[in-house]
């Protein structure tokens, strides 16, 4: 298998993570979110210290710049507090839909970096599965937006820009070590603790199962899949990876129904149609421009 195949499936890893993260969550009611953001990093942030000690050293990251530990704990943190702050503002469908315009915005920007072209497969790949996640996202209405709720959807929209400006600037900084993931993870949890401290009011799980979903989150969705999705868009194909982010929010929804968190759509049927298109589309340019 080529590396860059490899990498690109481990990077695939980190979506299929991220599915479970909406269920997970639900689960750690009423924990506040920046409350649960520092948890589960300091969870990540010990696993990937103990995968360190055991596997490559922490004499690897040694010759870590400093500009990689900004960038990583910036798009970690940035990307959360963003996050929450908007689902705070506004309808959660809405922002939710907006905040998922990053997978889009990487496969363009991945235009403009070294020793990549942005193909037409690849825009009308990533076209197609944002339709499906627009479909699957899709809100009913809720009137007239007032300030706070514009607020809340400008919110998004740089949650957006963040992790995709994150996800390419891992590109650029592809020599640096996937361990350094570890300290990016801890540097957040003590941002997010920060955050929880001024502006929240603590709250435990309601439940054992809520405690087992804190650690679920720290050792899967906000844990291995940043590790994995840091070595996906340094090493693999950028572009498909970004069109395969939209699985995400069917994959988190289709969680859902099985938990009876939501109820079966043929709309569900449909995005998983486009999203799947799409997705086969982007990796059919990519296979043609390697084969050139």
């Amino acid at each position: 298998m080529l590396p860059s195949t490899r990498a690109t499936l481990i990077g695939a890893l980190a979506v299929a993570l991220w599915s479970g993260l909406a269920l997970l969550t639900v689960a750690t009611a009423p924990m506040p979110p920046f409350l649960l953001c520092a948890a589960s990093f300091a969870i990540a942030g010990l696993a990937g210290l103990g995968w360190i000690a055991a596997g490559p050293g922490f004499g690897v990251l040694a010759g870590v710049p400093l500009r990689a530990y900004v960038v990583g704990t910036a798009g970690l943190f940035g990307f959360h507090a963003l996050y929450f702050s908007a689902l705070r503002l506004a309808p959660p469908a809405e922002a939710g839909l907006i905040s998922y315009l990053w997978p889009l915005f990487i496969v363009l920007g991945s235009g403009l970096l070294p020793g990549e072209r942005l193909r037409p497969a690849h825009v009308a790949g990533a076209a197609l599965a944002f339709a499906g996640a627009a479909l699957l996202l899709a809100p009913s209405g809720h009137g007239t937006a007032g300030a706070g709720v514009l607020t809340g959807y400008g919110l998004a929209f740089l949650c957006a820009l963040t992790w995709a400006a994150y996800s390419l600037a891992s590109r650029r900084l592809a020599a640096v070590p996937t361990a350094a993931v570890a300290v990016n993870c801890l540097a957040t949890a003590a941002l997010a603790g920060l955050a929880h401290l001024a502006l929240e009011t603590p709250a435990a799980p309601a439940t054992p199962a809520g405690w087992l979903a804190v650690l679920g989150l720290g050792l899967g969705p906000v844990g291995l899949a940043f590790f994995a999705w840091d070595a996906g868009v340094k090493r693999g194909n950028i572009q498909l990876l970004g069109t395969l982010s939209y699985a995400a929010p069917l994959a988190s929804t289709l969680w859902l129904v099985l938990a009876g968190r939501a109820q079966a759509s043929a709309t569900l049927g449909i995005a998983a149609a486009l999203i799947t298109a799409g997705a086969a589309l982007a990796a059919a340019g990519g296979r043609r421009r390697r084969a050139r």
